[in-house]
């Protein structure tokens, strides 16, 4: 696993990121309201909100890992207890705070990779599935259980898990609101890599160093054309990844690759 470089920033008392690496080409994002088993607060959102506004400006950032500082959660999605006395009003203002915070996950640039162990609930699992990859350890729960309390899923969760798998398994976890076990997660396509309990993060940083290995144009070139081709037809598809490639072939990262291939030596990647 990648080293810490010391380097630590605190967003608000919930959100801290730390640099992996010499360089720091590797960011964890970290949940960090442990106590409350990662509950999504307004402050929460705020602070995460602008810890991802500012990785998605850092050029040396070329892999992010999101973490959770809880034992027994991922994150268990909106604070409900903060919601509880919430007039129509003040939910209306928390909105696009949460919007902003997940949306600010879904944008970042470089790949990301979300270390999901315990409950990934509601907006919790919204987060994870906001991330390119999903490493989850055996002990993971997860499910959009929103329609048990009277919501629906408003972190993205009905359109990713629908691009993730499918119409019809979409509609049965978000119908049901039920929970889902590391067995039938990972029979369903729900999480990308399975590992065993208390692995989660050290494998997704191992992970996001092997990305953070390669080229950082080519990486968020790559997750561009991903992202932007899977809601289209081919035809539209092939011209988002042209459009990609293009990006990527006359770039300098691209004139290293070749000459560092030609030389046997490891590329010392521009970014540019």
């Amino acid at each position: 696993m990648s080293e810490a470089t010391g380097e630590e920033q605190s967003y608000g008392e919930d959100i801290v990121v730390r640099r992996h690496g010499d360089r720091g080409h590797v960011a964890e994002l970290v949940l960090d309201r442990a106590a409350a088993h990662n509950a999504l607060s307004t402050a929460m959102a705020k602070a995460l909100a602008a810890a991802t506004a500012d990785l998605s400006a850092e050029h040396a950032v070329r892999a992010v890992v999101v973490t959770s500082s809880s034992d027994k959660a991922f994150c268990v999605g909106a604070d409900l207890k903060e919601r509880n006395s919430f007039s129509d009003a003040e939910l209306m203002r928390q909105r696009p705070h949460f919007r902003a915070a997940f949306g600010g996950v879904l944008a970042l640039p470089m790949p990301t990779i979300a270390a999901v162990h315990g409950y990934a609930l509601g907006g919790g699992f919204e987060f994870a599935l906001s991330c390119d990859l999903i490493v989850a350890d055996e002990t993971a729960v997860v499910g959009l259980p929103e329609v048990t309390v009277g919501v629906i899923p408003g972190g993205g969760g009905t359109q990713l898990l629908l691009r993730r798998v499918g119409a019809a398994r979409a509609a049965d976890l978000v119908l049901t609101g039920r929970r889902v076990g590391i067995d039938e997660a990972e029979r369903l396509g729900l999480v990308d890599r399975r590992v065993p309990a208390g692995r989660d993060r050290e494998t997704a940083l191992d992970l996001a160093t092997q990305i953070a290995a390669n080229s950082p144009v080519g990486t968020r070139n790559a997750k561009r054309a991903l992202r932007r081709g899977g809601g289209v037809d081919l035809a539209t598809g092939l011209d988002v990844e042209d459009g990609a490639w293009r990006a990527t072939a006359f770039s300098a990262d691209r004139a290293e690759g070749v000459a560092a291939f030609n030389e046997k030596r490891t590329p010392a990647w521009p970014g540019e």
